[in-house]
């Protein structure tokens, strides 16, 4: 049997896609929120981060 086969029995199987790019959707734009109220200089402590040698 096909993957496929074992989805068509599943009964509501066409909300997982939706419930998935709602997922996604809710977290870019969380991200994005979040990279936007940032403060400045917390971007650049983060970007200068790797470069650091405080090991």
């Amino acid at each position: 049997m096909k993957f496929t086969t074992y989805l068509e029995k599943i009964i509501d199987v066409s909300i997982y896609p939706i419930i998935s790019l709602l997922m996604f959707l809710s977290f870019f734009v969380i991200v994005t929120l979040w990279v936007l109220k940032t403060d400045k200089k917390t971007i650049e402590h983060m970007e200068n981060l790797p470069l650091e040698n405080d090991q």
